[in-house]
């Protein structure tokens, strides 16, 4: 068994859209996610802390962008 090539670990697979299972509010953060293979619970944290600890990151305009632009699974 050789190991994953990079390419492999490092890009997401499937469709971005947003998650109908894994939703707080609207499925972003579950859908990038899913998205991404990782636990929602750590998406939304990281999401939460860079909002909050960056002036850069206006974390609430992303989240509205990304709840229009992103298509419901």
């Amino acid at each position: 068994h050789s190991a994953p090539r990079a390419e492999e670990v490092l890009m997401p697979q499937g469709v971005l859209h947003r998650s109908p299972t894994n939703r707080m509010i609207a499925g972003v953060c579950g859908g990038v996610a899913e998205w991404l293979g990782w636990d929602p619970t750590v998406v939304r944290v990281l999401f939460v802390l860079i909002s909050i600890f960056s002036a850069a990151f206006p974390g609430i305009i992303v989240y509205i962008i990304l709840l229009f632009i992103m298509p419901e699974a």
